[in-house]
C-alpha cells in the first residue's frame, strides 16, 4: 500500500485575505451597479442587501475565488 502524498502547504492567511478582498470588491461593485438603480427605489435596503449577497456569495465560491486562486497560485504558495 502506498503512502498518501502530503497535502500542499496552505497559503499565508494575509495573502488569502488580500485575494478575497480582490475578488469581493469588484464583484460587489459590479452587482450593486447593475441592481441598485432597479432595486433600491422599490425595496428597503436590507432586502436589497439580501439579494446582492445571495448573488455575490455563490459567485465568489464557484467562479471568482477558484479562478483567483488558480491565477495567483505561484504568489500564494511562495
Amino acid at each position: 500500500m502506498t503512502e498518501p502524498s502530503p497535502a500542499p502547504p496552505r497559503p499565508n492567511r494575509h495573502k488569502m485575505v488580500f485575494v478575497t478582498w480582490l475578488g469581493i470588491y469588484p464583484t460587489i461593485t459590479t452587482v450593486l451597479s447593475v441592481l441598485m438603480p432597479v432595486l433600491l427605489p422599490r425595496l428597503p435596503l436590507p432586502l436589497v442587501t439580501l439579494i446582492v449577497t445571495a448573488i455575490v456569495v455563490p459567485l465568489m465560491g464557484y467562479v471568482v475565488m477558484p479562478n483567483l486562486v488558480r491565477w495567483l497560485h505561484h504568489w500564494l504558495h511562495r
